[in-house]
C-alpha cells in the first residue's frame, strides 16, 4: 500500500515535497517514483529512482524537481521548487520490485492534488 500526502494549492513560484510512504513487510522495493496527469492529458512520468539511486527526470521538471529515498523506511519524496502552472495535476506514487513470494508486484497511490496559481 502507497500512501501518499503534501500535495496542496501554492502560487506559482513556490515549493511544495511530496511524500509517499510504501507499507508491507517482506516485500523488496526496486524502484519507486512519481507520476503525474494533468486535465486532460494523460499520466506522465515525473521522476524515478532506483534502489542503487539512479534517478530518471521528465525534461519538464528536470532542474526544479528532485526525487530522494528513505530505503529502510520504504519513503520516496519529490521536491518541488519553482513550480509552474503546468505542473498542476494529480500525483501519483509508483512502486515496483518483489513480492515476499518472489513475484513483481507494480502499485500506485491514490494520487494527491497539486495546484499552481498564477
Amino acid at each position: 500500500q502507497l500512501v501518499e500526502s503534501g500535495g496542496g494549492l501554492v502560487q506559482a513560484g513556490g515549493s511544495l515535497r511530496l511524500s509517499c510512504v510504501a507499507s508491507g513487510s517482506g516485500f523488496r522495493i526496486n524502484v519507486m517514483g512519481w507520476y503525474r496527469q494533468g486535465p486532460g492529458k494523460q499520466r506522465e512520468l515525473v521522476a524515478i529512482l532506483n534502489r542503487s539511486g539512479i534517478t530518471n527526470y521528465a525534461d519538464s521538471v528536470k532542474g526544479r524537481f528532485t526525487i530522494s529515498r528513505d530505503n529502510p523506511r520504504n519513503t520516496v519524496y519529490l521536491q518541488m521548487n519553482s513550480l509552474k502552472p503546468e505542473d498542476t495535476a494529480v500525483y501519483y506514487c509508483n512502486s515496483a520490485g518483489t513480492t515476499p513470494w518472489g513475484t513483481p508486484f507494480n502499485a500506485w497511490g491514490q494520487g494527491t492534488q497539486v495546484t499552481v496559481s498564477t
